[in-house]
């Protein structure tokens, strides 16, 4: 039977369909009949007269995005192991070695100064409206929880507040609102706020504004993201603020200052501006003259971002951060986003997350076997749920630490948002009413979060910091159990034998043993004694 891989020509991402949506031509995804008089539904129909609009997931700036294409391997391929003896990280007794005394901290850096309660972090939500709008949840959440947020590209670039003199910043609104949101909600030292930077805020020098006014310790280069391979895009409603990007430099389509395409827009022929950021050029030389400024700046950690690029690409990533000592390389699967990127592109390009995983652990690997420095590595592309983390860290164990995950936080954010409103608004759906009719009863971290801040202080938190905070919690108290199965009490123990191929194939493309092969001698001594 035929895999049918891709989902082409209709998706609720591009707010199309086929006419005949039963039968669909599997090669194109054209309907099967396609009938002179139809007003063009699909996504070829949508282009005869939208055009380019239709590259993009829509309607911008209330979703996020991921590609839907079905890959021939992905982490569902793998299964847990677990087992009935012994514990590793806690002494073996019933008593003791129970799922809640499983310790989920993790330090990553060069002196291992930055301390996650959680071995998971935010890597990358920037510019976009969807970001933006749910920042507050974002930060506030993930301070709380003691785990890392990343700010992602573009954010001064795009705040029309920013004050920029000779090509640099000088002042900012946006940014010094989500550095502060993060800062002032922080706890013990838990946590990290992470400044991404693209190759327009390298131009501005926003990460050395950063360092030096807003007290950001955690800064990191992006080379690309799992979504595309092309720099960042957002759409602007707005001519005035599509002309001020212009004029800072961005590609801005159509132009915003040519008299035709303004009359164009003003008429209502277009609603909306395109800006998009430029594609960096990755050279040896510029990678450690830029770890060098960054260093003089003053930034105490670098990070490093890379994408589904090819291997090559991997393999400079791993190299450069190990050469040099750069804190954590974070690698991110083909078919994530969150905000908005080519939808063709995001389906069909890049390595996707287990073949570029196993890649990097390859390549660590022989690093590592050098005698070479290897730096903590985070992998992301598509992680949602405790067990996919678990197996995240087992197939790049042990040079993995931590997991990258942003729809599935935005999500969280956004249900605990909206529950807000619900709330305040006496609206509130039968479904969540059944839980009650407040923030304490309907979250049930409430009462704990609640004893914890005082009062005062609960009763300010936004609901969207409860939904990710409370997300985060599930998260947590599930790969609790998952490792206390494995007998694994501390994140320093799991180890690639933690999981298993299901299939000929996965065993081949990431060296972990297929299932009727673990345990193999062990299994046959066993028998044998």
């Amino acid at each position: 039977m035929r895999m049918t891989l891709s989902k082409i020509n209709a998706s609720a991402a591009t707010l199309t369909k086929n006419r005949t949506e039963e039968s669909v031509v599997p090669a194109s995804g054209m309907c099967v009949t396609c009938v002179d008089g139809c007003i063009g539904m699909c996504e070829i129909g949508k282009s005869a007269y939208r055009g380019h609009e239709v590259i993009y997931p829509q309607p911008f700036g209330v979703i996020t995005t991921a590609a839907e294409k079905t890959y021939p391997i992905d982490y569902a391929h793998f299964n847990i192991m677990g087992t009935a003896v012994g514990a590793h990280g806690i002494e073996p007794d019933s008593d003791k070695a129970t799922f809640p005394a499983v310790s989920l901290e993790v330090a990553v850096g060069h002196d291992k100064g930055i301390k996650f309660h959680y071995p998971w972090l935010i890597p990358g939500v920037g510019s976009t409206n969807i970001a933006k709008n749910n920042w507050e949840g974002l930060a506030i959440g993930s301070a709380l929880a003691g785990t890392g947020l990343t700010i992602g590209e573009n954010v001064v670039g795009m705040d029309p507040e920013a004050v920029i003199k000779n090509g640099r910043v000088v002042d900012t609104v946006d940014l010094k609102r989500r550095v502060k949101l993060f800062a002032d909600h922080q706890r013990d030292g838990y946590g990290a706020i992470i400044l991404q930077a693209n190759i327009e805020d390298t131009r501005l020098r926003v990460q050395e504004y950063a360092i030096t006014d807003l007290g950001v310790e955690c800064v990191e280069l992006k080379w690309g993201q799992g979504a595309k391979d092309i720099g960042g895009e957002v759409k602007i409603r707005e001519l005035n603020k599509a002309q001020l990007l212009y004029e800072r430099g961005y590609i801005v389509l159509p132009n915003p200052t040519d008299p035709d395409v303004i009359r164009a827009f003003e008429r209502g022929a277009f609603k909306e501006f395109e800006r998009h950021s430029r594609i960096g050029m990755v050279t040896e030389e510029s990678f450690a003259k830029r770890v060098e400024e960054l260093r003089k700046a003053g930034a105490k950690y670098i990070f490093l971002k890379t994408g589904a690029y090819r291997p090559a690409d991997l393999a400079r990533a791993v190299l450069f951060s190990s050469r040099y000592k750069l804190d954590l390389l974070t690698v991110d699967g083909a078919g994530g986003g969150t905000g908005m990127s080519p939808w063709r592109m995001m389906n069909e390009w890049g390595v996707p997350p287990v073949e570029l995983h196993s890649l990097l652990y390859r390549y660590a690997r022989r690093i590592a076997d050098r005698g070479e420095y290897v730096p903590s590595l985070a992998v992301a592309g598509g992680f949602v749920f405790e067990d996919a983390i678990f197996k995240g860290l087992a197939l790049g164990a042990p040079f993995v630490k931590l997991v990258g995950m942003a729809r599935a936080p935005i999500a969280a954010a956004m249900v605990g948002k909206t529950i807000g409103r619900t709330i305040e608004e006496h609206q509130l759906p039968v479904y969540i009413e059944r839980f009650g009719n407040s923030k304490d009863e309907i979250f049930v971290t409430a009462s704990a979060l609640r004893k914890e801040l005082g009062d005062e202080e609960f009763d300010r938190l936004p609901t969207g910091a409860l939904g990710l905070y409370t997300y985060y919690e599930r998260l947590a108290q599930g790969l609790r159990q998952l490792m206390a199965g494995s007998r694994k009490f501390a994140l320093e123990h799991i180890s690639r034998d933690d999981i298993a191929a299901l299939t000929r194939e996965a065993a081949t493309v990431s060296g972990i043993r297929y299932i009727m092969d673990v345990d193999q001698e062990e299994a046959e001594k066993i028998l044998d004694s």
